[in-house]
């Protein structure tokens, strides 16, 4: 059977081997193309999502205790020191040592004078090595006493503590007492004691303070932020029962009424602090010892052993010593023939002697019961020109004028004092220290 062979020619070959080449060639660009377009899908069109690790993400741990930066670590003991106690004794009891104690001493002793101590607290810090690192004292809340490590060693300094004065307004109304009175209205017995010594020629606070009598008060307080220190200056003081009224106005230091009249008499109204007046005087009275009916030419003062007495009015010493019944007795001669006589005391005043020369207020004894006596109190007379007189109702001299060329400058201050005292809307004001002096901001 004859068979038929079909030869390729070279052209067929050669189109042949071509066209699989192109084919192959556009393969490959679509893979290419479809690779590109699946990593551009991927990483710009289709949302971020991280592939799970097995186990969970990996823990981010704390640096090392040996890597971390420690704060330093101070131990504070603080303590009190007590009335009773001493500042050495206060600080062992809390476990200071001795050694420190006696460097803490000698350290603050230029500043502090540790022999008039009478309280505060302290504080002392260490570091971790026992060091000091400060020492703090506070003998009270304006004078304070550090000691504090620096650059070239230890340092001890007087803290500056700033305070605020302001002029308050005070004022109340007799129940009871100038005592009670004081006290409702939340001041402190300081000022009785120094509103009634301004007033002590005119108003004898042992009989003449009546229920209703009202009184105002300008007076310093000093601050620290808001904690009350002390009182200050007193600049105006009044009192009135009805009609009448005192006044006092503080003038180059001394107090003058409304018509520039010092306050300050050539004699007091009291010979102490008002206390109670346990017998009066008397042409008649039954004698608590004697049992008879005698002449009681004096006032009787109840007062606790121990209080102060004083002069007053300026003087010289006729007798100092034992008087009989009034036991011991200091009788003082003064001016315009006047005499006094003070007895029952339980000893005399410093330099009190015989020829001596006393000023108004100086302390001449102290309240006793020696003598004809039922309990402490002191007796005193009064006699002018050999006759006793009732000290209660004595009227003695007057208190000294202004100068006439100072009298125009104490007027203006006068009336602005007056005019701050009836002011409704205002009951303090801020005031600026200007040397000794002061002024209003």
């Amino acid at each position: 059977m004859m068979g038929f062979h079909f030869k390729r020619t070279d052209r067929f070959q050669k189109e042949s081997k071509g066209g699989w080449w192109r084919k192959k060639r556009w393969f490959l660009l679509s893979a290419a193309s479809g690779i590109i377009l699946f990593l551009i899908a991927y990483f710009l069109v289709l949302p971020y999502k991280p592939i799970p690790l097995k186990g969970g993400p990996p823990e981010i741990t704390p640096p090392s205790k040996e890597v971390q930066l420690r704060e330093p670590e101070y131990q504070v003991v603080e303590g009190e020191i007590k009335e009773k106690s001493t500042f050495s004794k206060s600080l062992a009891e809390r476990g200071i040592s001795s050694s420190r104690i006696e460097w803490i001493v000698s350290t603050l002793k230029p500043l502090v004078d540790f022999k008039r101590l009478k309280g505060g607290r302290f504080r002392l810090v260490t570091d971790e090595k026992g060091d000091l690192v400060k020492f703090i004292f506070e003998m009270s809340p304006i004078e304070i006493y550090e000691i504090e490590r620096g650059p070239q060693g230890y340092v001890a300094k007087k803290r500056e503590v700033p305070l605020e004065t302001y002029l308050v307004k005070v004022e109340g109304v007799i129940r009871s007492s100038l005592f009670e009175a004081v006290e409702a209205i939340g001041e402190k017995e300081h000022l009785v004691v120094s509103f009634a010594e301004i007033l002590a020629a005119e108003i004898d606070f042992h009989k003449d303070v009546k229920e209703g009598d009202r009184f105002q008060i300008a007076v310093e307080k000093v601050y620290k932020e808001k904690e009350f220190i002390r009182y200050g200056l007193i600049h105006a003081v009044m009192y009135q029962r009805g009609e009448k009224v005192i006044l006092g106005i503080r003038f180059q230091g001394d107090f003058y009424n409304e018509k520039g009249m010092a306050l300050k008499k050539a004699f007091l109204r009291s010979p102490l602090r008002f206390t109670r007046i346990s017998s009066r005087f008397s042409r008649a009275r039954k004698h608590p010892i004697l049992g008879g009916v005698f002449p009681h030419y004096g006032v009787d003062y109840a007062a606790p052993t121990g209080t102060p007495v004083w002069a007053v009015a300026d003087g010289t010493v006729v007798s100092c010593g034992w008087g009989g019944g009034f036991g011991k007795q200091v009788i003082l001669r003064h001016s315009n023939g006047y005499m006094t006589y003070y007895g029952h005391l339980s000893g005399y005043g410093p330099g009190i002697r015989k020829g001596a020369r006393v000023k108004q207020k100086q302390i001449i004894g102290y309240v006793g019961s020696t003598g004809l006596s039922t309990g402490p109190h002191l007796d005193y007379r009064v006699a002018k020109d050999g006759h006793f007189k009732n000290p209660l109702r004595e009227s003695f001299p007057a208190g000294l004028p202004i100068e006439k060329g100072r009298m125009d400058e104490f007027q203006k201050k006068r009336d602005e004092m007056l005019a701050w005292l009836q002011d409704k809307n205002s009951d303090r004001k801020r005031l600026d220290i200007i040397g000794e002096g002061i002024r209003p901001r």
